[in-house]
């Protein structure tokens, strides 16, 4: 079987060597998203940019739901990897291509179907209703690509082999670029340019995925029996995987009304809001590469029998997160104004990021806390607890701060920044009371 061995060795090494191509492949993902903001600040107005960033905060929840789902497959198979079970993996791997084949269909048309209320639900600036409907055609055109790039690297990630999904969004990254200069800069396209740019690119990488998966000829040599649909199968890898895209895709609700509180506000603050929430990303490039180390390794292990190492792994990855999470911190307090002034030269709009980032960034500490939580939860099969401790900070803290922030602090977006941080103080709260219910539950079993 091939694929890397992650129950013997170092931790803080198996962790480092998962995560490292992890945390590139999710930067270069970022970089070709900040690349559509960079180039079309260069050549268009603010409210292409607008369209061009509400537009990406849907795509990027529909992206983001599609891996929790997909999470599944990258626990299920690093089980079957840990437990040496050849055939169990392949059966896996075959059924979830069937599955989300199925999934890539009809949420193409839904979401087609339903663009023009999206647009209209996130209350959008008038100057960019055309331009963000323009976009999110073109996107959900390709959600195929999106759900085939993805299911792929969840396979290769469960295998122990995070470098290939790096290869591919690598690929990815410039072909996109390349093609925001021809279509926005050269072609005048605004909007719908920066669109297909990112779905041509996703599409050359599928094609590049397709090529490095002849590689694999152990688990990925998939026969037909293992393409027909097992309901015990499809049952176990939506058990895990369904709630984590239930949360994942509730927390971008959450910043989906954080925006549209935004654009109430006027064309600069969303402007600055969708240009923070952009280059966040690139901040938490460390706390979200955990939560798929964390599952993976911690899958392995469980499926090895090794409890305790699965714990370790959590608890080295969570002093990991901490410390990357103050020092970044600490360091965008002093200088907030050069990451925003990357996509924008318009004073206000600079102004106002700046304010807004100061505030957001402390949340990279206590995100990458609960972020390794739910790692371990899903490696346990409890990836329920995950979609609850989030559900509950969004309710009750994160949504409803934002908006009292934002009523009361009509001239600043620091008070929304901080709310974020808020949700995820309460959800480390409760993930710590998990944490002890599942320790006292597993040692029963």
């Amino acid at each position: 079987m091939n694929g890397k061995d992650l129950t013997h060795g170092s931790i803080f090494g198996n962790i480092m060597s998962f995560s490292l191509p992890y945390m590139l492949a999710y930067f270069l993902q970022i970089l070709y998203g900040l690349a559509d903001l960079y180039v079309i600040g260069q050549y268009c107005d603010v409210d292409s940019t607008t369209a061009v960033s509400n537009g990406a905060q849907v795509m990027y929840m529909v992206t983001v739901a599609l891996i929790g789902l997909a999470m599944g497959t990258t626990v299920l198979t690093a089980r079957a990897v840990g437990a040496k079970d050849n055939p169990r993996a392949r059966a896996i791997v075959g059924n979830t291509i069937t599955m989300f084949a199925v999934i890539a269909a009809v949420l193409m048309v839904v979401l087609l179907c339903l663009r023009g209320w999206i647009v209209g639900v996130m209350d959008t600036p008038t100057e960019a209703v055309s331009g963000m409907e323009h976009y999110l055609t073109v996107c959900f055109i390709g959600i195929p690509f999106i759900i085939a790039y993805n299911i792929i690297a969840s396979i290769f990630r469960g295998l122990g082999d995070s470098k290939s999904p790096m290869y591919f969004v690598a690929v990815a990254c410039v072909v996109n670029i390349t093609l925001d200069y021809l279509f926005i800069g050269f072609f005048g396209l605004g909007a719908m340019g920066a669109a297909l740019g990112t779905t041509l690119s996703q599409m050359v990488s599928v094609l590049f995925a397709i090529v490095a998966i002849r590689r694999h000829r152990g688990v990925l040599d998939i026969s037909r029996s293992d393409l027909r649909p097992r309901s015990d199968v499809i049952k176990n890898i939506l058990k895990v995987g369904l709630p984590i895209a239930m949360q994942d895709g509730f927390i971008q609700i959450s910043f989906l009304a954080i925006t549209v509180i935004a654009n109430q506000r006027g064309l600069i603050d969303a402007a600055a809001v969708g240009i923070v929430e952009k280059f966040i990303g690139l901040v938490f490039i460390v706390p979200s590469a955990m939560i798929s180390t964390v599952s993976a390794i911690s899958a392995q292990n469980i499926g090895a029998e090794n409890m305790e190492r699965a714990k370790r792994t959590m608890h080295t990855a969570m002093m990991i997160t901490t410390g990357y999470g103050v020092v970044v911190a600490v360091v965008l307090q002093l200088v907030p104004q050069l990451a925003v002034g990357i996509f924008t030269d318009n004073p206000q709009v600079l102004a106002q990021g700046a304010d807004y980032l100061r505030g957001y960034v402390w949340d990279c500490i206590f995100a990458g806390m609960h972020f390794c939580f739910s790692g371990f939860f899903t490696a346990c099969g409890y990836s329920i607890i995950s979609f609850v401790h989030n559900s509950i900070s969004i309710v009750c803290a994160r949504i409803p701060l934002a908006w009292l922030s934002s009523t009361f602090y009509p001239d600043t977006l620091y008070p929304m920044g901080l709310s974020t941080c808020a949700g995820s103080v309460l959800s480390c709260l409760i993930c710590v009371g998990a944490y002890w219910w599942v320790r006292k539950n597993i040692a029963r079993t």
